[in-house]
């Protein structure tokens, strides 16, 4: 389970406030990529916190209210436009950029998941490869970056009927696929991506 030794190295060398980001989205074929950036209170932690792939999805939907009324968070998106345009890293990159910097308190460290740092932070950070299973920080940005998006495409899924959104979230699955093959690419889809690009080439 995730713990909060991360952040007490933050605060040891002088941090006052630790933010913890995360990353959802960077493997499906439609929809942005979407990042959390969450700044817990020790003493108000919400139990249960883990890496969101671990938790069930009643268990995040849960859990996602829970730390929205007792910490500071942020959600933050890039588009396919962007991801299109900058590749899904970059995009992913700077949709962490943009939920750090739209927090209420400006962070003094952030825990970043993954092996890459965001350029041009507000503040010192660390990056955690698997930082979701090990930071408490961390983990509650996966819930809430994870929750946010799985709920925008079941909203996408109103308006693009036929693509099974709303349960894959934009994942490559049969369904999807299927919804490909019968009603063809949306404004939605990332277009970079192979799947996406090949069927666009055979279009054409």
């Amino acid at each position: 389970m995730p713990d909060y030794h991360f952040e007490s190295l933050a605060l040891d060398t002088g941090a006052k406030l630790v933010a913890g980001v995360d990353e959802a989205g960077r493997g499906p074929l439609a929809g942005p990529v979407t990042a959390a950036a969450v700044i817990l209170d020790i003493k108000n932690v919400p139990p249960g916190l883990d890496d969101s792939k671990r938790l069930s999805r009643v268990r995040r939907e849960d859990l996602y209210p829970v730390i929205l009324s007792c910490a500071d968070v942020s959600v933050a998106s890039a588009s396919v436009a962007e991801i299109d345009d900058i590749n899904i890293l970059q995009a992913a990159l700077l949709a962490m950029r943009r939920a750090l910097a739209g927090l209420k308190q400006v962070p003094q460290h952030a825990l970043i998941d993954g092996n890459r740092l965001p350029e041009n932070l507000c503040c010192d950070a660390r990056s955690i490869v698997k930082g979701d299973a090990l930071s408490l920080s961390i983990a509650a940005a996966s819930i809430v970056a994870k929750v946010s998006r799985d709920r925008l495409m079941v909203d996408l899924a109103q308006q693009f009927p036929g693509y099974g959104w709303d349960h894959n979230a934009g994942y490559g699955t049969k369904a999807h696929f299927e919804g490909l093959r019968r009603l063809g690419v949306t404004p939605h889809h990332r277009h970079s991506f192979k799947p996406i690009h090949n069927i666009l080439y055979q279009e054409n």
